[in-house]
């Protein structure tokens, strides 16, 4: 069924009476009056044609049939042409519309002859063929114009529904590409913090001939690969998990003594600054925490410093989030690290910018965009 608007079941009943009642007052004025039996049964014709208008868009081509028959009786009864023909004008239309282009033909083509038929018995010298040729052309611009609109229409419709698909394609793509990208920085926060603690106490157990500090890097190393394999179990349950809002456990701001311990462990002294803000959205404490994680690891891999200072402080409906060290503060390119952070802090509305700190050394300072709403419960970071 066509989805045109005017095509409801409202603008359908409402058609209906006013055809009738227009092939009705024609035939009473044509006639002057119904006085004969034969104008009579055209009055049922005309009814009985009109009432089947009702079912036109749920059988068409059927009342298409039922208003050619009762065009030629009306014509057989009264041996003229009459207002009838309208009522034949909308099931035609509406047989075009349906998509029955061959069958549209059909019934134009024998309304034409019954048109002919009736006619031909008030034919004059003058107006020979005229109401007949008059009828014939009518008939062909409804079904012309009609098809052409039916074609556009369609064409239209399809365009729209290509223009739908290619959007919900990438639609697609865009989703898969962000899930993609949120995998990717959850495994390397998780992987490149912990193994890079790893390297570095290897690398101090190597180095160093004293065995109570060898034990000690080793005591470090099995306490860092206990604390990554169980954070790599929880980041992979969530990713298994379908849906965007996991429901296990994420780590936040209230597992940062978690993080100082294990860089305490490679030889950084870190000093934390923590101002009491309101309760975090699990976002954004999710964020933090692994903007924290991610810069204490550039610190121990990259830096060479031997202090760090974490700063964690609100700024009206914000929260910033602050790493310092005393290392070289050399600048170069940005690796997948601080791309990631800058994505974390994007993605919740923020910005992130690294560089050398005032007094030397390397700064990593975020802002992270509270959403508005009612805050979540739990205690402040």
């Amino acid at each position: 069924m066509s989805a045109w608007g005017w095509h409801g079941r409202a603008a359908n009943t409402a058609l209906v009476p006013v055809v009738g009642l227009v092939a009705v007052t024609g035939l009473v004025v044509q006639a002057g009056g119904i006085d004969t039996a034969a104008e009579w049964a055209a009055l049922l014709a005309v009814l009985a044609s009109s009432a089947a208008l009702y079912l036109r868009r749920c059988h068409p081509v059927a009342v298409g049939v039922v208003a050619l028959a009762a065009v030629g009786s009306y014509g057989a009864l009264l041996h003229r042409p009459g207002p009838i023909m309208l009522v034949f004008v909308v099931a035609l239309y509406t047989v075009v519309d349906e998509g029955h282009l061959a069958v549209a033909i059909g019934l134009g083509l024998a309304s034409v002859v019954a048109f002919a038929l009736a006619d031909s018995y008030n034919r004059t010298e003058n107006t020979a063929n005229g109401a007949t040729l008059l009828h014939a052309g009518w008939l062909v611009a409804v079904i012309v114009g009609v098809t052409r609109n039916r074609r556009a229409y369609l064409a239209e419709a399809r365009a729209r529904a290509l223009v739908a698909d290619q959007r919900t394609e990438e639609e697609a793509r865009r989703r898969a590409t962000e899930e993609r990208l949120r995998i990717a920085r959850e495994l390397h926060d998780v992987l490149g913090h912990h193994l890079s603690l790893i390297n570095v106490q290897a690398s101090a157990a190597l180095h160093r001939p004293d065995p109570t500090r060898s034990e000690q890097a080793l005591i470090a190393i099995k306490q860092t690969s206990k604390e990554t394999l169980r954070e790599l179990r929880t980041t992979l349950g969530i990713l298994r998990q379908p849906g965007e809002s996991p429901t296990a456990p994420t780590p936040g701001l209230n597992r940062l003594d978690e993080l100082v311990t294990l860089a305490v462990r490679s030889g950084l002294e870190i000093h934390t600054e923590l101002t009491e803000t309101r309760p975090l959205p699990p976002e954004v404490d999710l964020a933090a925490y692994r903007i924290v994680q991610e810069a204490l690891t550039n610190v121990t891999r990259h830096a060479g410093a031997t202090t760090a200072v974490i700063r964690v402080r609100p700024d009206h409906d914000d929260v910033l989030v602050e790493v310092e060290d005393d290392g070289s503060g050399a600048v170069g390119p940005p690796g997948n690290g601080i791309v990631g952070m800058g994505e974390r802090a994007r993605a919740l509305g923020g910005s992130l910018t690294t560089g050398p700190g005032p007094d030397g050394g390397f700064r990593v300072r975020a802002r992270l965009r509270l959403p508005p709403g009612p805050l979540p419960t739990g205690a402040p970071a």
